[in-house]
């Protein structure tokens, strides 16, 4: 890891994560849980998300997370749909937020091709670009189906409620064996696989750049 990684990451922290724990609380929020609004949660200012071991975490391992975002599911109409939709609103941030980054990244392409070589232009094409693997990274992670992951909440929407309360019930439990799992490196090749997929359909999403940035070359 160079010193340029560490800006990308430094930078994915100061806006994705906060964006991503700023949609859990909005959505949260529009679905009659103002627990987070209460709580200063709904903003994207960094420090009201801010956690010490999660920050360490995405400056070291491009992988990080915040402060969990405070949900009480029993201000939901349906709690099980409610959490579901909450839950999946990180995950969503993390992708839009891809997209836009790739975006600006093709667009910075288009102008370095047009008004030539530029060390500026080529940096922050480098940047955003890298924010969008990232984000996609983030999104990806987040919606592996093991608690306390975003992935499980939509996950156990579709769970009989024994099983769901089971699942609670062992949480702690079971992110260990995961952390474990992670850490052996087997779920690295499935979730580059899954990477790869979301982000050709970021490419494509965003082709509109590709088709303007090449008739202004033309």
């Amino acid at each position: 890891m160079d010193f340029f990684d560490i800006i990308v990451r430094a930078i994915v922290l100061l806006t994705a994560i906060p964006v991503h724990e700023a949609a859990h609380a909005y959505v949260a929020d529009k679905l009659g849980d103002p627990t987070a609004r209460y709580m200063g949660r709904l903003t994207i200012n960094p420090m009201a998300h801010f956690d010490l071991m999660g920050s360490v975490a995405m400056i070291v391992c491009g992988i990080g997370w915040a402060k969990p975002v405070p949900i009480n599911p029993r201000n939901f109409r349906d709690q099980k749909k409610g959490m579901a939709i909450s839950a999946a609103a990180g995950p969503i941030s993390n992708i839009i937020v891809a997209a836009i980054s790739l975006a600006a990244a093709k667009l910075l392409l288009y102008i370095s091709y047009a008004a030539g070589a530029n060390t500026v232009v080529s940096t922050l094409f480098t940047i955003f670009r890298s924010m969008c693997f990232i984000n996609i990274s983030l999104a990806i992670f987040n919606l592996i189906p093991i608690p306390p992951f975003d992935g499980s909440r939509i996950f156990n929407y579709f769970l009989p409620d024994k099983f769901y309360f089971k699942i609670m019930e062992y949480e702690r439990y079971i992110f260990l064996g995961l952390l474990i799992v992670l850490f052996t490196g087997i779920l690295d090749f499935p979730l580059s696989i899954l990477s790869n997929i979301v982000f050709n359909a970021i490419d494509k999403l965003t082709m509109f750049v590709d088709i303007i940035g090449k008739a202004i070359i033309l």
